[in-house]
Parts: C-alpha cells; sequence; structure tokens
C-alpha cells in the first residue's frame, strides 16, 4: 500500500477528530463513513490498530486515506463514487473489511414511531441482535435503548472489545442506538459499552433484548438467529385451544428443567432440551398430564434463583442448550399432545452489573426511589411499570414467548407483590399511589394489557397469576374491571388444605372447614389447585415428609389428599418428585431420587397419580364445570367427628356424574349410608386404598347399588366401605 503524496485533507474539524478517537463522540456517523462535502465525497475512517487505510473502490481504484494529526487512528481521505471495501496495514498486519459506517439504518420509521410511542407489540422485531443482508451485504444489525446515555457501542471478540470502534448512531427522540457490523453472525459474543452523562463509563452490559447469552458466570449475550425453525406442531396448533379453556382437563407437571433428571456418568451434568424433549415429554404423556410448567427459563446468572431472578428476559437459558434447541423441547411436547407453559417473571430483576439496574447510568428500568424501586424480600429491583417503554418492554417479550417459542401458557409469578405498593413493607416504607391508597395502579394497567394483548394477539393461550390475596377478580375479564387472567393458583386452598392434613388424624375433626372452606369461594376465580415447588423447599420438607404417622400412614394420608384434590373443582398442578412422593425436600442442584421407585410404595404412589389424571381426563365431570357451582354439591360437608368429606361432580347432561368420599382418619368405615345423587350402580373407579397404589386393598370392589333411599339431601343411596385414610371415587354406571 503505498502513502499520499497529496495535502491532508482538511474535511475534518480537528475536535471532531480528536472527539472519535478518544471515544467521545455522541454521533458518529455524522463524521464516520461517506459524506458529500461540497462537490467532493470524502470518507472518514477510525480503525486504532491501523497506521495506513485506503479504500479499495468497486471499480477496482485504490484511494488512500490520509491519518489526521492528533487524532491517532483517524484517517481521511476523497473518494468517488461507488461502494468500497476499507484496506488497512498496522504493526506489521494486514486486513481488509467492510466500514460499518458506509451503511444506513436498518429500523424504519414506524419502528421509530412504535418505539416512541411505546406500542411497538413485537419489540424483538426492531431491538436486539438481528442477523441480515442488509444493502447486499450479511451481517448483524444491533440496536438498543438508552436515551440518557452519551453515547453508546457494541464490543465484542469482532472489533477486540474496544468502544471506540463501533459507537452506535442515535435515533432521534426514541432513545434507541442502532449498527450494522457487517460480516457478523450466529454466535458472536457482545455487549454494550455505555457512557453515562458527565462522561462516566459504564460497566458492560448484557442485551435487554439479547436471544442467547453465554454460560454463567460469563455475562455476554449471543447472536441467535431466530427465523427459518421448522415447527411441526400444526395439528397442535389448531387445537390447543381446547385444551386450554376452562372446560378442559388440566393437569400440570412443573418442572425444573436443571434438576429434573441428571446424568451422574458424566459430572452430574443436566439433561439437555432435545434430551428433555424425549426423556421429560415422554414421562409427562406417560403419567397423563396435559402440560408441563417450566420454572423460568429466562436466562439468569445465579443457579439458586432457579430463573426467578432474571437478567436475559428474552434469552432462553444455555444451561441447557441454545435457543433453537429449546424450541426442539417445545415442539417434541407438541407433536405428542402436550401442552407448555413456562414461569414469567416481570415483577422484579435482579442488580446484577451487567443487567437492566442503572441501565444507561440512570434508573431506566425501575424506579428512582428504593420505596417504590426495591424488593427488600428478595434485593431485587422493581420495574417502573408507569413508563410506557418498559411496559412496552414486558408486553412484548410475553408476546415474544408465545409467537417466537410456541409456548402455550405464562404463568405469572408474584403478582401479589406487583399489585400492592406495601407488599412486604412496613409503614413509612412504601409510596401510597395517586389517590393515597395502596394498590399500585400502574402494575395492574400492565397487568390488564398484558393479558388483552396476549389473548388478542395469540389464539388459545393461556395466563395464569400466582397471586395469594384477596385481590378481586383477578380472572375475570378487563372489560369487566377484572385483570384479564384466564386462571389463578389457589393459594388459599392450598394453605388450608396442606395445614389441615399435616396433622395427625385424632385433631382433625377441629379442623374440619380447613378441607370445605374453599367451595364457598371457588367460583369467583377460575382456579388452579398448586401444589408447587414452594412447598418443598426452605424447610418446609416434601410432601411425604409432611404427612403425620409411621410410613404406611405418611403414604395413605399422601394418596388420600392427591385423591381429595383431583375431586375437587379446580385445574391440577403437581410438581416433580411430588408423584412419587420422594421423602427429600427438592434440592436444585441434584435430580430427583428416582431410585425411589424400587420401592412398592413410591411406585405405588406414582401409579396412583397415573391413574388420577387418566381418571380425570377421561371423565368429564371431573373438569367440564370447574368453574360453575352447578358442577359440585355437597353430600356431606359437616361430618367432622368421623373426617369424612363427600360431594358430587357433574359435567353435561350426558355425562355420567361422580361421587367423591373422602376418610382422614386411619378407621376403617364399613357399610357407611351415602347419599348419592342418583339410583342405580355405581362402579367404583378409583380407591386411594387399592393393593397397587400400596394400600391395603379395601373398598368397593364390585361397585355399589344405590336405591332410590335419600339420605344426606340426595335422592339416593348405598352402604359404601371406606378404607382407612382414604379417598374413593365413584362414578355412575346406569340403572
Amino acid at each position: 500500500m503505498r502513502k499520499s503524496t497529496a495535502p491532508k485533507s482538511p474535511v475534518i474539524d480537528e475536535a471532531d477528530a480528536r472527539s472519535v478517537a478518544d471515544g467521545r463522540h455522541s454521533d458518529p456517523f455524522a463524521i464516520l463513513g461517506p459524506h458529500q462535502v461540497g462537490d467532493r465525497r470524502v470518507l472518514r475512517v477510525f480503525d486504532p490498530g491501523a497506521e495506513e487505510v485506503a479504500a479499495a473502490m468497486e471499480d477496482g481504484t485504490i484511494r488512500p486515506l490520509d491519518p489526521v494529526d492528533g487524532a491517532r487512528g483517524v484517517f481521511v481521505g476523497e473518494i468517488g463514487a461507488g461502494n468500497y471495501r476499507l484496506r488497512c496495514r498496522g504493526y506489521g498486519a494486514e486486513w481488509e473489511m467492510e466500514d460499518a459506517f458506509r451503511f444506513g439504518p436498518v429500523i424504519g420509521e414506524m419502528d421509530e414511531y412504535l418505539l416512541g410511542e411505546g406500542t411497538h407489540r413485537r419489540l424483538w422485531n426492531a431491538l436486539g441482535a438481528h442477523v441480515l443482508t442488509h444493502e447486499g451485504v450479511p451481517g448483524t444489525n444491533f440496536a438498543v435503548w438508552a436515551p440518557n446515555a452519551e453515547r453508546v457501542s457494541i464490543v465484542g471478540d469482532f472489533n477486540a472489545w474496544n468502544g471506540r470502534r463501533h459507537p452506535m448512531r442515535r435515533r432521534g427522540p426514541t432513545g434507541v442506538w442502532e449498527i450494522f457490523i457487517p460480516n457478523v453472525g450466529e454466535g458472536a459474543i457482545y455487549k454494550y459499552e455505555i457512557v453515562a452523562n458527565g462522561g462516566r463509563l459504564l460497566p458492560l452490559k448484557a442485551d435487554p433484548v439479547g436471544f442467547g447469552a453465554q454460560h454463567a458466570p460469563e455475562t455476554g449475550s449471543v447472536v441467535r438467529d431466530l427465523s427459518g425453525y421448522g415447527w411441526r406442531d400444526a395439528d397442535w396448533m389448531q387445537r390447543r385451544e381446547t385444551a386450554n379453556r376452562v372446560d378442559a382437563p388440566i393437569a400440570v407437571y412443573e418442572v425444573h428443567l436443571g434438576s429434573w433428571r441428571r446424568v451422574p456418568s458424566e459430572g452430574n451434568r443436566s439433561l439437555s432440551y432435545r434430551e428433555l424433549a424425549e426423556e421429560l415429554v415422554d414421562y409427562a404423556v406417560g403419567m397423563g398430564f396435559t402440560h408441563i410448567e417450566l420454572m423460568p427459563i429466562s436466562e439468569h446468572p445465579f443457579d439458586g434463583s432457579w430463573g426467578y431472578q432474571p437478567v436475559g428476559m428474552y434469552a432462553p437459558t444455555i444451561r441447557f442448550g441454545p435457543a433453537q434447541e429449546f424450541r426442539d423441547l417445545i415442539d417434541a411436547a407438541h407433536q405428542k399432545g402436550l401442552g407448555v407453559i413456562i414461569d414469567w417473571v416481570p415483577g422484579h430483576f435482579p442488580t446484577d452489573a451487567h443487567g437492566l439496574g442503572r441501565f444507561d447510568g440512570t434508573p431506566l428500568y425501575e424506579h428512582a426511589d428504593p420505596k417504590e424501586g426495591f424488593h427488600q424480600d428478595w434485593n431485587t429491583l422493581i420495574y417502573n411499570f408507569g413508563r410506557t417503554e418498559v411496559a412496552n418492554y414486558l408486553i412484548s417479550n410475553a408476546l415474544y414467548w408465545l409467537e417466537e417459542y410456541h409456548i402455550d401458557g405464562l404463568r405469572v409469578d408474584a403478582v401479589a407483590s406487583m399489585l400492592y405498593r406495601d407488599y412486604s413493607r412496613n409503614e413509612g416504607e412504601w409510596v401510597p399511589n395517586i389517590h393515597g391508597g395502596r394498590e399500585n395502579l400502574e402494575a395492574i394497567a400492565l397487568l390488564q394489557r398484558m393479558n388483552i394483548e396476549t389473548y388478542g394477539e395469540v389464539p388459545g393461550i393461556l395466563t395464569a397469576a400466582e397471586e395469594s390475596t384477596a385481590f378481586p377478580a383477578v380472572s375475570r375479564p378487563v372489560d369487566m374491571g377484572g385483570l384479564g387472567f384466564g386462571y389463578k393458583w389457589n393459594m388459599g386452598w392450598m394453605n388450608d388444605t396442606l395445614s389441615y392434613i399435616e396433622k395427625d388424624p385424632v385433631h382433625r375433626k377441629h379442623h374440619h372447614h380447613q378441607m370445605t372452606f374453599g367451595i364457598h369461594y371457588a367460583y369467583s376465580e377460575n382456579f388452579m389447585l398448586p401444589i408447587s415447588h414452594d412447598e418443598v423447599v426452605h424447610g418446609k420438607g416434601s410432601m411425604l415428609s409432611k404427612m403425620p404417622g409411621h410410613d404406611w400412614d405418611r403414604f395413605a394420608n399422601l394418596r388420600a389428599y392427591y385423591g381429595y384434590m383431583w375431586g375437587h373443582p379446580g385445574k391440577k398442578l403437581l410438581f416433580m418428585g411430588q408423584e412419587f412422593g420422594q421423602w427429600a425436600e427438592w434440592n436444585h442442584a441434584a435430580q430427583l431420587d428416582w431410585h425411589l421407585l424400587q420401592n412398592e410404595s413410591h411406585a405405588g404412589m406414582q401409579a396412583l397419580v397415573r391413574d388420577l389424571n387418566r381418571l380425570y381426563r377421561e371423565t368429564p365431570a371431573l373438569y367440564a364445570r370447574d368453574c360453575e357451582p352447578e358442577g359440585f354439591q355437597w353430600i356431606e360437608a359437616n361430618a367432622a367427628e368421623e373426617s369424612v368429606f363427600a360431594w358430587a361432580r357433574f359435567g353435561g347432561p350426558d355425562d355420567p356424574p361422580c361421587v367423591v368420599i373422602c376418610n382422614f382418619t386411619p378407621v376403617e368405615r364399613r357399610d357407611r349410608l351415602c347419599g348419592l345423587p342418583r339410583a342405580g350402580r355405581w362402579e367404583e373407579v378409583l380407591n386411594t386404598d387399592a393393593g397397587p397404589y400400596g394400600g391395603g386393598n379395601r373398598g368397593n370392589m364390585g361397585g355399589v347399588d344405590a336405591k332410590p333411599s335419600p339420605a344426606h339431601g340426595q335422592p339416593a343411596s348405598a352402604a359404601v366401605t371406606l378404607p382407612p385414610l382414604s379417598t374413593v371415587i365413584l362414578r355412575h354406571a346406569g340403572g
């Protein structure tokens, strides 16, 4: 490469040149790249590793550029029309590359308008890292929202992590910065280098809309191309609406992917998404569950948070494989008729330096006041739900999982903490709303809008709220004053019934109402009955260890409780390991105790849950009117001395009714009179005391014949045997 003998170009301001070289210029695209100056086309380049730079024009000519005194790495020169590539030489090396500053913006005017307005439903199509071909050249376009920054640069291996090399273009008043980097593609690791107001350099930030991330403890974002996946789940997508309706059987298996099953022979590693696509999917289908619910799979820095402190809201965690392989898991589930729900965490985010906290040097995603913006319980930050762009970020994220990954539902975590400004706070530690009240009006509006958008944009999905207070109408439509969720976790039912079943049977008669109280409000919401991971951690013990008595009694109590649960109105959710009665509390760092299935009692428990799911799915009386009071009728609600409960369940006019009878004492009750809604033959379709489940094989093996003799307010009755610590389910068989 020959040096130019032409005089140095006067077409760059020396202060601008120094500002570019120092990485302080707030509008580098106004300086760098090709520009028309009068009748000349001038090229300005910055490459701190170059000693010589020339433009190799598409017509074959070479146009050397001149270095600018006092601004090391800045070169200028006049070039002709047409495209060019840069040829550089420095410190014994030569290289050729595209000039990122010759490319125009990728984000269009409509994107700009929607981003500025905070109504961009598919934010991820504009922000983040997108692999594409722009102006005929392959590369990746990077875009990020940082409205208060003085400079934002993209850094990565492709530019030696030097923030001076690729400062980004500010897109007007939107607060968005973008740049197209040629020849950067799938798998590239990157972060944002942000200079805050006043020139303060922030810790490098991961991409808030990054589609991939490095393995922890590394914190970089990874370019992932989301296009081109060959979904094979069209049949499921067309019929899933019927699987998510309130009149459908919904039995959810809650799973923590990292500890469901591991491979001890390979360093105790967790299964990959592709392995889970076979093993987990086949297991859940074989157990009769209708859905799996995955604890948060958004990228998170700390394993011990179980995913509930996410940093990468748009990135499936790399712990089990790349994003496309997460799609393999969803696709496999759908092909076998299994729905997939994910935990979604819009209530808070961690304070990790590479995350959203003070992202551009200001409290951008969070509130400035810790009385509004900091969760004392979890040491996390709270989103500023009232900020238009933040609400847009979260609502778009909900749509992202549903659209890009074909997720069937979102279980929204910690809704109670969002609804109330004084959640877990003492007097003086919270800020009232504009009316002086404790309700978080902005969070309420966000949740309502999220439900409107998701149900409106993605047919057939469901949303469920983990909400533990008496906040009204959580699962009622927004136009009726509700939050718009499809379902609400019934935390009151869970707390009451677990409190009851943990008691020694001799004391249960004094707490009889704990098992009946749930019916008083069972139809105020569309309820899901959750026995989740929260019930088997932090010293609470496993479900089996909660039960009173010796080992046989513990298993019998738990079997009876599951029978009660599956017979009670409400959709079902069971956390992994509970289906076979794991003894130990859940440990996120180890797999479930699968070896216990070699024991008949644990295998029997697993068989019971499998049969409960089968019976549930094939018996409309047990699910079709879960959310209608007409689907339930008490037969005996007040037999406290015996700790006996009996009720009837009804489906449609042509569906045979069922009767559920529970005996929560260790006393067998033979030939006990029980009122029944119809005369004729009633078959015993499930008995938790059956021998295959580990019970004593007592009950009504041949069924019972009900005579038209009224009892317990019913038109018919029969003598029924109630085994000790058991639930019996009868189904009318005609006659």
